[in-house]
This record gives structure tokens, sequence and C-alpha cells, in this order.
């Protein structure tokens, strides 16, 4: 006999789905990734090019960005079969969604930066 779904079942699934949004919103909420994605808006990429755009990043922390974005499928990586072999990166569609987002999001900032460095000068003084 079949065993009915149970409420533990159900939380059990909605705790996996929250699991899954922390983890994406750590991944794209990460500065580096925010920067990549940013410096990856209009055409594909090499990474030494990526690297001198986004300075003071190391070699290291720009590999395993990419590798985190490729994962998510935020990114595609490219290898051209050329001597040397030459990797491109470029956003695939749900990095250019995500692209508005982070647009959105800088847009805000912008906009209300001189609000929230008078809020922490008012903070900061008590």
């Amino acid at each position: 006999m079949a065993h009915p779904i149970t409420t533990l079942d159900d939380a059990e699934l909605c705790d996996q789905r929250r699991a899954l949004v922390r983890d994406v919103l750590e991944r794209i909420g990460d500065k580096w990734s925010v920067v990549v994605i940013c410096q990856l808006s209009d055409t594909t990429r090499r990474f030494n090019e990526l690297s001198r755009m986004s300075e003071p990043i190391t070699k290291r922390m720009l590999s395993a960005t990419l590798r985190g974005l490729e994962r998510d499928g935020l990114v595609t990586r490219t290898v051209h079969d050329t001597k040397p072999p030459r990797v491109d990166y470029a956003l695939t569609p749900r990095g250019f969604s995500l692209l508005e987002v982070v647009r959105a999001l800088a847009g805000w900032a912008e906009d209300n930066a001189a609000g929230i460095l008078d809020s922490r000068t008012t903070f900061d003084a008590r």
C-alpha cells in the first residue's frame, strides 16, 4: 500500500527550496559575481580581460567565481581549439535576466546613496 504524502515531506521540500534560495542569493550577492556579470553585459570576454577589468580580484577568486556562475547556468565557458587555447566567457539568457536585476539594484543604490550616508552619519553620532 502506498503511503500518502505527509506534512513532514512537505516541510522537507519547503526546507530544500529555502536552502536553494539562500544558496542562489549567496552566489549572486557576493561582490565578485556581480562585478563579473556586469563585465559580461555587452560582450564575451577572456579570462585575463576579466581579470584586468575586475581588479583587485585575484585570479584564484575570479576562477572560482566563474566556475560558480557557470555551475548555476549564468555564464558559459567556451574553449576554442587554438594554440594557445582560448577560453571565452559570456552570459547565458539566465545571466542576462539577472543582469537586469543587478542594474536595477545598482540604480537603487545610486539613487539612495546620499540618504544612506546621512543615515549612517546620524547613527554613528549616537
